[in-house]
C-alpha cells in the first residue's frame, strides 16, 4: 500500500495518509501524521484515514492553521480532510490543548515555561503526549516535559520539528527534559 500518494483534484492537490494498518498493528500513527502535516506545501489538503474518529487530532491541526471535516466511510474507517485556513484567517478560538490536567494552566508568554508530566504513562504515550503538547505551544514558550525513562525516540522527532532538548536525570530516577525551539 503506498502511505502517501498524491492525488490531483483539479486546482488543490490532496496527499492521502491511511493509518490503519499502523493502528492495526498497534504502531502510534501520531509522528507519521504530524510529520505528513509538516511536508504539505501551502496548496496541498491532508485526507487521513483511520478506524475511529482522530478527535483530539482536530485541535492539534486547528492550532496549525487547518479546519477538518469528518464523516465515516462505507468501510467503516473515517475519513478527515485537512484543509488550511485562507491566509489571514485566524485559527479557531479554542482554549490551548488541555495536557491531561498536568498543566499549570497558567497563560504563557514568551520564553514561559509549560509544564508536562508524562510520568506513569506506558510507551509511546509519553512521546504522543510530549509531541501534542509541543504541536499546540505558543510561540516563544517552552516545554519542561517530566518522564520515567529517559526520551531516547523523542530527540529525533524534535530535531525534525526544528526543536531542540536537554534532558536531566532527577534524584527520584525521573528524567526531566527541556524543549525550545531550535
Amino acid at each position: 500500500m503506498n502511505e502517501r500518494p498524491v492525488i490531483d483534484s483539479g486546482c488543490e492537490k490532496t496527499v492521502t495518509l491511511d493509518v490503519r494498518e499502523d493502528i492495526r498493528c498497534g504502531r502510534e500513527p501520531f509522528s507519521k501524521i504530524m510529520t505528513t502535516v509538516a511536508t504539505l506545501q501551502a496548496d496541498q489538503q491532508l485526507l487521513l484515514i483511520a478506524p475511529f474518529e482522530p478527535v483530539p487530532l482536530f485541535r492539534v491541526l486547528e492550532k496549525q492553521g487547518f479546519r477538518h471535516a469528518a464523516h465515516p466511510a462505507q468501510s467503516g474507517a473515517w475519513e478527515v480532510l485537512f484543509t488550511r485556513l485562507p491566509a489571514g484567517q485566524p485559527a479557531g478560538t479554542a482554549p490551548a490543548l488541555a495536557l491531561n490536567g498536568s498543566c499549570n494552566g497558567a497563560a504563557v508568554g514568551p520564553a514561559e515555561w509549560t509544564e508536562l508530566d508524562a510520568r506513569g504513562l506506558e510507551p509511546p504515550q509519553p512521546l504522543i503526549k510530549i509531541l501534542e503538547a509541543l504541536a499546540s505551544l505558543p510561540k516563544g514558550a517552552k516545554l519542561r516535559a517530566h518522564t520515567d525513562r529517559r526520551p531516547m525516540h523523542l530527540y529525533s522527532q524534535l530535531d525534525e520539528r526544528g526543536f531542540a532538548a536537554e534532558t536531566e536525570e532527577q534524584s527520584d530516577g525521573s528524567f526531566l527534559t527541556h524543549i525550545r525551539r531550535g
